[in-house]
């Protein structure tokens, strides 16, 4: 994956080095996500949906004040990288103590199940639950013995038979667990292809027999786009709850796997990125994708886009011509943090204000005084502050760890904004567009 990581990093590099964003610079920074994604095994109907979708969305995206046409190209990489990777949304486990649940995993020959298996055993035993091991691959010579030796290694019980029928070594492994009340069993099965019909009837028999909690699909990272395929043929047999990918830390090609199955609309659980036993972890999107480009701030650029597209537009529209409270200052001041300085609300404001030059220097440490004041006054007080006398202004100080000449500095200030923007709202009301919903 480092040389996928590489690849993309140098397009987020190229799109931060332009001097301009234009269209034969669209061009070529798209003609290198094509590059880094093909190379990656990504199909290519994936890689065109994409780079049509980023070339589409920097058209016709409106830039927001304050904003470069860089920091929006490398928002919308950020985004649509998400998008074909299965979205923001993060696989939550869903075991519970007090309850049995059981975990079937299947895949081909070589996936890495046995493996994955004692690395889903430990993940949950770290979280404090009581987890048992079963083998029921009676194909693979020493894969009990495999199991149970990871088994001693992690500190969990291992069950399984040297001879028998996978069905019934399953069904006597559960009922064993129950036994021991142990809040997570979890099913180890022989390898087998999409293509191995009696052994994936054998699978569809193994799971009507024991109707597992969840069915797992581990997938090996190495096959890339192929995932899609083998994906489709194991849920044709059993509906697939999710996948695991594995060995993704050593496959260039994982990153076709993980759009492969993206695209069959399964869920990714986790991926394995290591061979030992702790490498195991819930796979993110979002969290994935910062760590294939590189740069922490991508996320914090898309982070200001967000606190942008949050801000009420009624509400700044009321800001603009003077009708504000100081609730609406402090939820406005809430959200424009994520932003920078306090003058980016002025920014944003309908009809471009500029404050005077007193009020525009208001420095961090002022905004961060002003909100902790706000924050220790009464829903009333915020609504009304014309009711804030000497004796509340002790109080709200002393709940906000300010003075009362601070509290005093606060609602002068305030009270001099609205003014301004009354008076300004005068002169240019007629020009302002209405923001409605």
């Amino acid at each position: 994956m480092e040389s996928f990581k590489e690849k993309l990093r140098l397009v987020v590099n190229k799109i931060r080095r332009a001097p301009l964003i234009d269209e034969k610079t669209l061009n070529e920074i798209l003609r290198d996500i094509q590059r880094a994604l093909l190379y990656a095994d990504v199909s290519v109907d994936i890689v065109l949906k994409i780079t049509e979708n980023i070339k589409k969305r920097v058209r016709e995206e409106k830039l927001p004040p304050g904003f470069s046409k860089r920091e929006l190209l490398l928002k919308i990489v950020y985004e649509e990288l998400i998008n074909m990777l299965g979205g923001e949304a993060k696989y939550k486990p869903l075991i519970r103590k007090g309850r049995t649940h059981t975990i079937l995993l299947m895949g081909i020959e070589g996936s890495g199940k046995t493996t994955t298996a004692a690395k889903l055993a430990y993940f949950y035993k770290k979280r404090g639950f009581k987890v048992g091991l079963v083998c029921a691959d009676n194909y693979r010579p020493g894969a009990f013995s495999q199991l149970r030796q990871l088994g001693e290694q992690i500190g969990v019980e291992v069950y399984g038979e040297e001879n028998g029928d996978s069905i019934d070594i399953a069904v006597n492994g559960i009922n064993f667990f129950k036994k021991k009340k142990c809040d997570l069993i979890i099913i180890d099965t022989a390898g087998r292809h999409k293509d191995e019909k009696n052994l994936m009837d054998e699978m569809s028999k193994l799971i009507s027999a024991i109707k597992p909690d969840e069915t797992v699909l581990v997938l090996d990272a190495t096959i890339g786009r192929q995932a899609e395929k083998q994906a489709e043929a194991f849920n044709e047999v059993a509906k697939v709850g999710s996948i695991i990918i594995t060995k993704l830390d050593g496959a260039a090609r994982g990153g076709g796997a993980l759009a492969a199955v993206a695209k069959t609309g399964a869920r990714i659980s986790f991926i394995g990125v290591g061979e030992k036993v702790d490498e195991l972890e819930i796979f993110d999107p979002p969290s994935f994708v910062n760590r294939l480009l590189g740069f922490g701030d991508v996320k914090a650029i898309v982070d200001r886009f967000r606190a942008y597209e949050e801000l009420d537009k009624k509400r700044l529209y009321a800001i603009s011509r003077g009708d504000f409270t100081l609730l609406d200052l402090l939820d406005q001041l809430m959200a424009l943090r994520k932003m920078g300085p306090l003058r980016k609300l002025v920014e944003l404001l309908p009809g471009g204000y500029n404050l005077p030059a007193d009020f525009e220097k208001m420095g961090e440490e002022n905004i961060k005084k002003w909100i902790a004041i706000m924050q220790s006054m009464t829903k009333r007080e915020l609504l009304n502050p014309e009711i804030i006398n000497r004796e509340r202004m002790l109080r709200i100080a002393r709940g906000s760890g300010t003075t009362v000449r601070d509290v005093k500095a606060l609602l002068k200030s305030y009270k001099m904004a609205k003014s301004y923007m009354k008076k300004l709202s005068k002169q240019r009301f007629k020009k302002i567009p209405y923001y409605g919903r």
